[in-house]
């Protein structure tokens, strides 16, 4: 089998495993016993995400004709496939939020202030969730919001800076739909898409408390000489938070929180065991690397490729990978961080035999592109030069997509229905 179809068969089984449909049906007889120990004579279901299409339709199948009513946020073209019949989907912005999502979070707000005591509130969320579900916080605007959230993108700010930064000009981040669905109690199931799970930080934790502060906020800003940048109105904001004249977020021990219990049901450990289970079947010796990768997608492909080198020689080898990689974007061109870093890894590993990567996002698109990620080998680079296509050239302009466009090598999947990051396949077959 060629080397970029044995790559993606094994991402294609990682995907398999992080089926949110499946995940779902794995939690049947959690949601079932919290429904008849609660004596609930409401149920409400709120998700927002990548994957809250399948989700919600998964949960419907578990609980016929039960849902009173439901609210479900994903991105664009993520519903198709997926009926509801009790919920009501909406498709909206990602990774910026727009007027759809917004209009969508106000009516999921309007479906949980209503809710009781005899409520059970079932919120599903995913990777996504944080552009998905926007609810600017008052005298905030989307278009300030969504200048903010661009300009800290293209600064290469990472999911935890960027999602402290978003809970602190929301009215639904945050522990804040929590808060504004008491005193229901809330069931949340999560498909985490952030390294180590962190509740507050996954979809910006709407039913987590959240350790982070209005200072933490406006720090972030400064970091990234973006104070003078953003609208005026959203350091004014924070500067108000600061000085308590904004409420903060519940904290931990709020008891708005009390009634909730938010639940990992799949995340990236679990695509890269499964991934490295296919590996195997392929007669590949395995090693998951990390599960955690992040920082600048150009370093991370320097970090591979050394890994690679100093593997064991002599033997077929699969060495595995995952997280969530950055860009700085000082360029042009057209891309995301896995067509970057696979563009990368081909120039650090020009012209080596028996080597070969496939980075790709398990959303199946990576960037603004139509691409999940890209398939690279040792030959890669040699052969586009061989045609006019300077490598070099194209990774200094961040316009991996266009390389790869002209040189092959995009993998598209289209959307998965999934989201836990990215992954790495790096297939070592003979002696470096």
């Amino acid at each position: 089998m060629k080397k970029h179809l044995l790559a993606e068969k094994i991402f294609r089984a990682a995907l398999q495993a992080v089926d949110p449909a499946r995940l779902v049906r794995n939690e049947a007889p959690r949601i079932v016993a919290t429904l008849g120990h609660g004596h609930f004579r409401h149920l409400l279901l709120v998700g927002c995400g990548k994957a809250g299409a399948v989700m919600a339709s998964a949960l419907e199948a578990i609980l016929p004709g039960r849902i009173d009513d439901g609210i479900v946020i994903t991105k664009y073209g993520h519903a198709t496939g997926h009926p509801c019949h009790r919920c009501r989907v909406f498709e909206a912005g990602h990774p910026l939020p727009d007027v759809a999502g917004e209009t969508a979070t106000t009516t999921a707000l309007q479906l949980v202030d209503a809710a009781d005591a005899a409520t059970l509130v079932v919120v599903l969320l995913s990777g996504g969730g944080s552009a998905l579900l926007v609810a600017p916080a008052p005298g905030i605007t989307l278009e300030q919001k969504q200048l903010t959230t661009n300009l800290l993108l293209r600064a290469g700010a990472d999911i935890y800076e960027l999602n402290t930064v978003r809970k602190h000009l929301s009215a639904v981040k945050g522990g804040q739909l929590a808060r504004r669905a008491w005193p229901a109690t809330v069931l949340t199931l999560i498909l985490s898409d952030v390294i180590g799970d962190p509740l507050d930080v996954i979809a910006s934790g709407p039913t987590a408390a959240d350790p982070s502060t209005f200072a933490e906020a406006l720090a972030v800003l400064a970091r990234y000489d973006l104070l003078a940048r953003v609208p005026q109105e959203i350091v004014a904001h924070l500067r108000h938070g600061i000085a308590g004249d904004v409420a903060e977020t519940p904290k931990p021990g709020d008891p708005v929180l009390a009634r909730t219990d938010n639940r990992i049901v799949g995340n990236s450990r679990l695509a890269l065991e499964a991934a490295a289970a296919e590996a195997r079947r392929c007669r590949y010796d395995v090693e998951i690397l990390t599960d955690a990768l992040r920082g600048e997608a150009r370093q991370a492909a320097h970090w591979l490729a050394e890994q690679a080198r100093v593997a064991s020689r002599g033997k077929k080898l699969c060495l595995l990978a995952g997280g969530e990689t950055t860009v700085t974007v000082t360029g042009n061109g057209l891309g995301g961080r896995n067509q970057e870093l696979a563009l990368a890894f081909a120039l650090e590993i020009a012209g080596e035999a028996g080597l070969s990567l496939l980075s790709a996002g398990t959303d199946g698109t990576d960037g603004p592109t139509d691409a999940a990620g890209a398939f690279v080998d040792g030959d890669a680079v040699p052969a586009a030069r061989r045609d006019g296509i300077i490598a070099e050239d194209f990774l200094a302009d961040n316009d991996a997509y266009h390389f790869f466009a002209r040189a092959g090598g995009l993998l598209r999947t289209g959307p998965t229905g999934t989201n836990v990051m990215d992954l790495q396949i790096l297939l070592i077959e003979a002696p470096i």
